[in-house]
């Protein structure tokens, strides 16, 4: 059993930054892969970033590559998800979820435990 705790969200300006953090509770955190999700009432959860466990793969969605970075600290139970140049269109609430796997993958139902989201909101 994994629980997962987001922090960070709030308001920023369009082409600010924000830092959301994720952390675990449990001591097999290094075990899984990890992924952000993010979802308006408009949309379906989409796939953000995500962090396997082998190599630390990273996988980005093409809306936010080369301005969002996610990494992890395993000591901390930690996965961070650093959000650059952020556009209004980034509007949402960011969910953190884990995946028992050694690879992660954008799609949300092959994650198995998900955290309550926090809120991101960009204004123009």
């Amino acid at each position: 059993q994994v629980h997962l705790v987001e922090s960070g969200g709030g308001l920023v300006q369009a082409g600010g930054s924000l830092r959301l953090s994720c952390t675990a509770s449990g001591r097999t955190f290094s075990r899984y892969s990890m992924g952000w999700f993010r979802q308006t009432p408009e949309k379906e959860r989409e796939f953000v970033a995500s962090i396997s466990v082998f190599r630390g793969t990273r996988d980005y969605a093409d809306s936010v590559k080369g301005r969002f970075t996610i990494s992890r600290d395993n000591a901390r139970n930690t996965v961070y998800l650093q959000m650059d140049n952020l556009k209004p269109e980034d509007t949402a609430v960011y969910y953190c979820a884990a995946q028992n796997s050694g690879s992660a993958d954008s799609r949300p139902n092959e994650y198995s435990y998900w955290g309550q989201g926090t809120q991101v909101t960009v204004s123009s």
